[in-house]
C-alpha cells in the first residue's frame, strides 16, 4: 500500500489549489476525484461557466438603459450561441485538469473515497494511508421538503438548456435564483414570465436589508417578481408543465421550476464517522487552520461549515495546505479571517457586500457611523442609464470600515478597493485620500463622494 504525504479528495477550485500547493513544497500527493468531468462544480457550472451568460446580459442590460440615449436598437441575444461558446471551454476542463496534475507529479485517482479508520482512506476498497487528507468535495443542491421536488432543475442543468423558457419560477431567493432571474430577464423570449418564490421575508438573508430592497426594486423593473412569505405545498407536473402549489392555495404555473433554495455539504459516502470527524448542518467542523476534528484531516471549500465562494475555498485551501507545511517542520498552523470575505452576486446592476451588515451592527450594538446614498445621479450612472445604483458603507468611531455595499455595474471593483483598505487597515479618510488620484472618470473614483461625509 502506498503512502502518501498528503491526499487531497475533490478535483475542484479548492481541491487543485491544496494539491499544487503541496506539491510545490516537495510533499507527495495523490488527488481523488469520484466523477468522470474533474475540474469541480466552478469551472464546469458554477462561477465561470455562469461568467458567459452574464458578460452578454450585462451587453445587453446596458444597451437597453442606453436606448434613446445613443443606442437606436438594443442588440438580439442568442441563448444557444452563448451555450455552445460556454461549452467550448467546459468541455476542455475535465482533460485539462488530468494533465495540469500528473504533469506536475501529483498521482491522479479517479474513484470514491470513503474513511476506514482515522488514518485509512478506501477508494473503490482500495486501501491509501497518509500523513494528512484535505477534504474538498464540494457542494450539491440542497434537498428540499415537499411534494415534487424531483421536478426541479438544478443550477447545472439550467446552464445547459437548449433554450429558455416562457414562465421561469426560482424556489428560493438566494445566490442562484437572482443569477439567473436576470439572465432570462435580458436572453429569455420576450414574452417571458420570471417569478422568484422565498419562504422568508426578504430574499438574501445574509446581505443588507436595505441594499436587497433596492436590488428588489431594479429587479422587478426588469420583469422579476419576487414573492415573499411563501411555503410550497408541492410542485406537480402539468401538461408540457408545472404547477407550483403553495400552502396559501395559491398556485403558479410554470415551464421551468428552478432550484434556488441553497446547497449542502456534498458529505454522504466519506463516511466520516469512522475517521472521527465531526459534522454540523452547514457541513464539516473547522476550527480556523481548517482542521476537522480528526487532526490529521483538513476540510476546504463548500464541504465545510464556512462559507461557499470560490475565493475563500481557494483561500482555505491555501491555509490548509500552510498548516501542514508549518506543522511537518516545526511551526505554527496559519489561520483564516473571514471578516474582510466579499460576496458578489452577478445581477445588473451587481449587488456586493463585504463585512458587517447594518443590522448585524445594531444586534451586536456596535456604534457605527453610515454614509448612505441611492438612485445615484451622478455622471457615471447617468451615462450608462442606470437608475438603481447604490452605496452604503459602514465605520466605526475610529473611522475604519466596518462593513461596505454596492448596487452597481462595477460592484466587483469597488468591494475589492474597500478589502483592500480594512486588511491593511486604512481609514476612510486614508482611503478617499488615495482614491483621489484613481482613474478619473470610473466607478472607483466615485469613492471620494461615498467617503466625504466621514471626513467632516
Amino acid at each position: 500500500m502506498k503512502k502518501y504525504d498528503a491526499i487531497v479528495v475533490g478535483s475542484g477550485t479548492a481541491g487543485q489549489t491544496a494539491a499544487y500547493l503541496l506539491n510545490d513544497q516537495g510533499l507527495d500527493v495523490g488527488l481523488v476525484e469520484k466523477s468522470d468531468r474533474p475540474g469541480g462544480v466552478c469551472a464546469l457550472s458554477g462561477c465561470q461557466a455562469k461568467k458567459w451568460f452574464y458578460e452578454v446580459t450585462e451587453t445587453a442590460a446596458r444597451a437597453r438603459h442606453l436606448e434613446g440615449r445613443g443606442v437606436s436598437r438594443p442588440p438580439e441575444t442568442d441563448w444557444a450561441a452563448i451555450l455552445a461558446e460556454k461549452n467550448s471551454f467546459t468541455a476542455k476542463v475535465p482533460d485539462a485538469t488530468v494533465k495540469g496534475l500528473e504533469g506536475s507529479g501529483i498521482d491522479y485517482i479517479p474513484g470514491n473515497a470513503r474513511f476506514s479508520d482515522h488514518e485509512t482512506l478506501e477508494v473503490d476498497g482500495k486501501p491509501l494511508e497518509a500523513a494528512y487528507f484535505v477534504l474538498a468535495v464540494g457542494a450539491r443542491p440542497g434537498s428540499l421538503p415537499f411534494d415534487g421536488s424531483e421536478h426541479l432543475t438544478v443550477s447545472r442543468d439550467f446552464l445547459e438548456l437548449e433554450r429558455l423558457p416562457e414562465k421561469i419560477v426560482f424556489v428560493g431567493g438566494g445566490f442562484i435564483s437572482f443569477e439567473f432571474a436576470h439572465f432570462a430577464a435580458r436572453l429569455g423570449p420576450k414574452n417571458r414570465s420570471i417569478k422568484i418564490l422565498e419562504a422568508g421575508d426578504r430574499p438574501l438573508g445574509p446581505f443588507d436589508a436595505e441594499m436587497v430592497a433596492l436590488l428588489v426594486a431594479a429587479s422587478q423593473e426588469e420583469g422579476i417578481e419576487v414573492i415573499t412569505g411563501i411555503e410550497i405545498d408541492s410542485i406537480e407536473k402539468k401538461g408540457s408543465g408545472f404547477a407550483v402549489q403553495l400552502g396559501s392555495g395559491e398556485v403558479h404555473e410554470a415551464d421551468l421550476v428552478v432550484h434556488g433554495a441553497g446547497r449542502a455539504a456534498n458529505i454522504e459516502g466519506l463516511r466520516l464517522d469512522n475517521a472521527g470527524i465531526q459534522t454540523e448542518k452547514r457541513g464539516i467542523v473547522v476550527d480556523p487552520s481548517l482542521r476537522t476534528t480528526n487532526p490529521r484531516v483538513f476540510a476546504v471549500g463548500d464541504c465545510a461549515a464556512t462559507l461557499q465562494l470560490a475565493r475563500v475555498a481557494d483561500f482555505e485551501a491555501r491555509v490548509a495546505a500552510e498548516s501542514i507545511v508549518a506543522e511537518r517542520e516545526g511551526g505554527k498552523p496559519a489561520k483564516i479571517d473571514y471578516s474582510a470575505a466579499p460576496a458578489l452576486l452577478f445581477t445588473y446592476p451587481q449587488y456586493g457586500m463585504i463585512g458587517k451588515t447594518e443590522d448585524a451592527l445594531k444586534k451586536e450594538s456596535v456604534r457605527y457611523f453610515k454614509s448612505f446614498g441611492r438612485k445615484l445621479s451622478w455622471p457615471t450612472y447617468r451615462r450608462v442609464g442606470m437608475r438603481h445604483a447604490a452605496y452604503k458603507i459602514l465605520v466605526d468611531e475610529d473611522n475604519r470600515i466596518l462593513g461596505g455595499h454596492i448596487l452597481s455595474d462595477n460592484a466587483s471593483g469597488l468591494l475589492h478597493t474597500l478589502r483592500l483598505a480594512m486588511v491593511t487597515g486604512m481609514t476612510a479618510g486614508d482611503l478617499h485620500r488615495t482614491s483621489i488620484m484613481a482613474p478619473y472618470p470610473s466607478r472607483e473614483s466615485d469613492l471620494i463622494y461615498m467617503l466625504s461625509p466621514f471626513l467632516e
